[in-house]
């Protein structure tokens, strides 16, 4: 592979492609060269408010957590996040922290979206879960059962072995899916999961040898730190290193998979747009537990907003972002549209926007306030919010074909 061609992967999985890439269809809808959207930043104010309004509904100290997986497996105020350190009382933290990432890797692959119709029964509780909620808490379930183990004497991991030999019935009884509980994505998920097993073999570097986890990249990011600081952007390009091969019918450069990246006729140079949604959600995720080893997180602002319904579903309803024809809002559309890619990307910008509204008006900076706390307060919460307000269900105001990988 020629070294253009490293120096362009390595870019388009960086922040900064990401950033600037949606930074040109930002400009472009701004110009009123779009043929899809409308964007009214007379409405930015409006929206920080409303989004501020939430934050203080929700976290009236503005004690604001990262927006991450960690968060979700808190649902109904049940303590399984104390449970599963009871489960791994006994192990070394470093041991604690490999296993967290297993479920938080795990989980987070699983996250995407699950349907309109689909709920999980928790069976300690009889509490009933849906949409993002519901696969943490069942993904949770999955991994303290040992579904996602090959080992017998230590069913609290995932590894290699079982992921690559999962089968669809595994997966559907762990999710309780019936004909009358449909879940979207299932096979699209059980590939993802099955390919992440032979990527873990393909990099014993990073995931370790024989039966390779996925939480062995903690072993790998802590070769990383220096002064006892690790940098968020560190972990994200970890991921995508680690990770990248497991999306299936994704564009690719000279054979490298280049994941989350989608094309749009009026972004300049190759027309690639990266929004790497999942591998910034995972990346927050894996924040926490490593924050638990005593490590300090920095450079936290350096990565994204998240590209996803929720964020941009906000900006649709608040009136930010308006489609020019009424058949965007009626029809339905595939991942890699340019409508969706356009959508996705006015979502990133527009969250950096919002976060500078919402600061400003806190009176608090970035580091006190970074993105990743703003989200979670926050725009992912307003979008649901308004969201159930406005439709029922809490369906988003855009309608997307999932596969089960993206969103």
């Amino acid at each position: 592979m020629e070294k253009t061609t490293l120096g362009k992967v390595a870019y388009l999985r960086s922040s900064i492609a990401i950033r600037e890439r949606c930074g040109q269809l930002y400009d472009y809808a701004i110009r009123g060269k779009s043929a899809y959207f409308a964007c009214d930043l007379t409405r930015l104010g409006m929206v920080a408010d409303y989004v501020i309004e939430v934050i203080n509904e929700e976290y009236p100290d503005l004690q604001i957590p990262f927006h991450s997986r960690w968060q979700h497996f808190t649902v109904g105020k049940i303590p399984r996040l104390n449970w599963l350190d009871q489960k791994l009382a006994g192990l070394t933290a470093i041991e604690k922290v490999i296993a967290k990432y297993d479920l938080a890797i795990i989980s987070v692959l699983l996250d995407a979206g699950a349907g309109q119709t689909w709920g999980y029964t928790e069976p300690e509780t009889q509490l009933m879960f849906t949409r993002s909620e519901g696969l943490a808490v069942a993904s949770y379930q999955m991994f303290c059962q040992g579904i996602f183990s090959s080992d017998s004497n230590n069913s609290l991991k995932v590894d290699a072995r079982k992921l690559q030999n999962l089968t669809k019935e595994e997966l559907a009884m762990g999710f309780q899916i019936t004909p009358d509980n449909p879940l979207v994505g299932l096979d699209g998920r059980l590939k993802l999961l099955q390919k992440l097993g032979q990527v873990l073999y393909s990099l014993p570097d990073i995931f370790g040898k024989e039966n390779p986890r996925p939480g062995n990249l903690v072993n790998y990011l802590l070769k990383r730190v220096e002064n006892n600081k690790l940098a968020a952007t560190t972990v994200f390009n970890a991921v995508l290193q680690g990770l990248s091969d497991i999306w299936a019918g994704r564009i690719e450069l000279d054979g490298v998979n280049l994941g989350d990246v989608w094309f749009h006729g009026a972004v300049s140079d190759d027309g690639l747009v990266p929004f790497h949604k999942l591998s910034q959600w995972l990346t927050y995720s894996l924040l926490e537990p490593l924050q638990e080893l005593g490590l300090e997180i920095t450079n936290l602002d350096a990565l994204t907003g998240l590209a996803e319904y929720r964020n941009g579903g906000l900006f649709l309803d608040l009136g930010l972002i308006s489609a020019k024809n009424p058949d965007v809002l009626s029809d339905s559309h595939p991942v890699a549209s340019e409508i969706i890619v356009e959508w996705r990307a006015l979502t990133v910008i527009l969250l950096d926007l919002i976060a500078i509204e919402v600061r400003k008006k806190l009176n608090m900076n970035a580091s006190e306030l970074p993105l990743v706390k703003i989200l979670q307060g926050g725009t992912w919460t307003a979008g649901r919010k308004i969201a159930a307000k406005l439709r029922k269900g809490g369906i988003p105001p855009l309608s997307i074909e999932s596969d089960g990988t993206v969103f």
